[in-house]
This record gives C-alpha cells, structure tokens and sequence, in this order.
C-alpha cells in the first residue's frame, strides 16, 4: 500500500496533514508579507531621508543667497552718520543763509532720546526755512550700530553727525561758552550765527518754536526795516 492509498484509510491523519500544509503556507505568505512590509518601510524612510535632505539643501543655499542682500539693504537704509572733531564742528555751526538749530544728544541719554520726537516734528515743521543738524556723542563704535538704528527709528532725515574729539574741551567752547558739557544741549542761531536760544537739558517745544518764529520774522524783516529799527 503505497502512501497515498494509506492516507486514504486515515482521514484524521489526512486533514491532519492538510493543516499542516495550509498552516505552512500562511507561515510562508506571513513571511513574505513581512519581508514586503520591511522592504517598504525602509523604502520610505530611505526617501524621506533624502526628501528632508534636499530641502534642507535647498533651503540652506535660499537663505545663503539671501543673506547678504538683506544685510546690505539694511545697512543701506540707515541713515548716514559722519564723523567731525572739533574743528570739523567748528564750520558746521556757520549759518548758511539760514537760521540753524543744533542738537548735541546721545543714545545713552534718556532725555535725549525723550525729546527727539518733538525736534523730527520741528524739523519737519520747519523744512526749507531753518536748518537743522544733529550732532551725538556716542561712541565712535556706534557710528554704523546704535546710532543710525536710533535716527532711523525717529525717522529723522536731519543732516547727522558724530563729535570725536580728545579735547572736550575745545570743541565745547566751539559751541558756546555757556554750555557745561551736558546732554542735551541744543542750540539757535540765527542767519548771522548770533546765539539766540540755547538750552541745556530738554528743551520745552512751545519755547523753542517761539524763538524759531521770532528769528524767522525778524530775519524776514525788509532791509528798509531793519534799518529802521536800527536807529530807534
């Protein structure tokens, strides 16, 4: 009797067989199915990988070739800052056909900074008839940093300038003889570079314009009565 004719006398032992045939099989499928299924996880993962990796290069080089420009955009949008000493000063303070106001400030000084808004406005209130400078005494190091940063911020479009000098001393007396040296300091002078109003510590607008307009009328005076005026 040959095995297969035996198996047909031993059902139990025939289905027994067959479970073991289907069981292996589902092993075999289960296998290959795993197989499959780590082959496509690690398929994935290794395109991830390099998905993450060309975005990264791509936005690295994006940012690389963005990053000069901007910096140069913002250096170049900052107002200009240039350096005097105290003979530089000296001719900044002549009048040019002008009445001139200057304004002596710091980043460092509260006050200062308190009472610029009000000297922008003025100096936007009075564009084309006076003119209007800015001098700090910050650090030279400051000349390109805080500085241009403050005056942008203001919005202020005055003629800026810094005052290094290893003689304080001088350069105040260039100013005026009453000035102690303090911050801030500002000053008037008229069209013919008389002192008319000065001020150290923050100045109060409503004065400060009342001398404006004051200088203004009087310099604006026809020259038939300024003579006048004269031999009074």
């Amino acid at each position: 009797m040959n095995s297969t004719q035996k198996l047909k006398f031993f059902p139990a032992a025939n289905k027994h067989e067959q479970a073991r045939k289907e069981i292996n099989k589902s092993f075999v499928v289960s296998d290959v199915y795993s197989r499959l299924s780590l082959f496509r996880v690690s398929a994935i993962l290794t395109c991830l990988v390099f998905l993450c990796a060309g975005a990264l290069n791509a936005q690295t080089k994006k940012v690389a070739s963005k990053t000069p420009a901007q910096k140069n955009q913002t250096v170049s949008n900052l107002p200009k800052v240039t350096q005097v000493d105290a003979e530089a000063l000296k001719n900044l303070l002549k009048p040019n056909g002008k009445p001139l106001l200057v304004n002596f400030w710091a980043t460092w000084c509260d006050p200062c900074r308190e009472e610029f808004p009000d000297l922008v406005k003025i100096g936007t209130d009075y564009k084309d008839k006076i003119d209007l400078i800015t001098v700090s005494l910050d650090e030279l190091s400051e000349i390109n940093g805080d500085v241009p940063k403050f005056l942008s911020q203001m919005k202020s479009d005055a003629p800026a300038y810094l005052l290094k000098t290893p003689d304080e001393g001088a350069a105040i007396a260039v100013v005026s003889k009453n000035w102690q040296g303090g911050l801030p300091f500002t000053i008037l002078y008229n069209a013919n570079g008389e002192t008319i109003y000065i001020k150290q510590g923050k100045f109060k607008t409503e004065f400060l314009r009342a001398e404006i307009e004051r200088t203004l009328n009087k310099d604006l005076k026809p020259e038939s009565e300024v003579i006048k005026s004269k031999n009074k």
